[in-house]
């Protein structure tokens, strides 16, 4: 799929609904190259433009699976970059090593959405052709610059979220963005940050079904593009996740 360096127009507000005509790159839906990922989205993949935050209990493998994604989209065609402000890239690339991906997708450790996004760009239009992501560990870390002095308040991460936002959605590509959690897995900060995005995928640890138990459960808890409801039971071992069940919200 061919990606040109476009910018999504606004459609002006009054407009008839009969006259706007829809980009044909938000009609392709990209596969992830992990049939488990792509089956919780509804079977077809993201839909540009989309940002999804992902959250998951702690020890559950958030990062572990967004390093696995990020190796399969970009061996599957599209343009990654990995950017974390929660571990040194050296701790990343000796996890990349354990679980052996071998995909060349980018990565960074900036905590300033502002510079984030700059990397972000020169990355994006030298990739035109690719579909590009951006995989974002995580979103409680990240500073939006509305302080000089770098300040984080409870009120961060909604700009910081909204700044990712606008730049998915002007550039028609994907963010997905890692939610930070408490012990008892509930969203750390607002539930506005859960209204901002598209959808919500969420990974746990089932503990209640005996022959399941110690499995990883994937879910969509919202898609705007794809339905939710759909559920992966996932084993996770040294080298990474393998697929147990699926339930279809079909």
């Amino acid at each position: 799929m061919e990606i040109k360096n476009l910018k999504i127009e606004e459609v002006a507000f009054g407009a008839s609904i009969q006259d706007i005509k829809v980009p044909d790159v938000l009609k392709k839906r990209v596969k992830s190259g992990l049939p488990y990922f792509d089956c919780i989205l509804g079977g077809e993949g993201f839909t540009p433009s989309a940002v999804s935050l992902f959250t998951g209990t702690p020890g559950a493998g958030k990062t572990t699976m967004m390093l696995a994604l990020a190796n399969a989209l970009q061996g599957h065609g599209a343009e990654v970059v990995f950017n974390t402000a929660e571990e040194s890239l050296y701790q990343i690339k000796m996890t990349c090593d354990r679980l052996k991906l071998r995909n060349d997708f980018k990565v960074g450790g900036e905590n300033r959405i502002p510079v984030l996004l700059e990397g972000c760009e020169k990355i994006r239009t030298g990739a035109q052709k690719r579909p590009f992501f951006l995989i974002v560990d995580s979103l409680q870390c990240m500073d939006d610059g509305h302080f000089n002095t770098g300040r984080i308040t409870t009120a961060t991460a909604e700009r910081a979220l909204g700044l990712l936002t606008s730049y998915a959605k002007e550039h028609a590509i994907n963010v997905i963005v890692i939610g930070q959690v408490t012990k008892d897995g509930k969203m750390a900060g607002s539930n506005k940050l859960k209204h901002m995005v598209d959808s919500h995928i969420h990974l746990s640890v089932e503990t209640k079904d005996v022959d399941l138990k110690g499995c990883r459960v994937l879910e969509t808890q919202k898609n705007r593009f794809g339905g939710a409801g759909h559920v992966v039971f996932l084993d996770l071992h040294r080298g990474g996740f393998n697929e147990v069940a699926r339930v279809s919200a079909s």
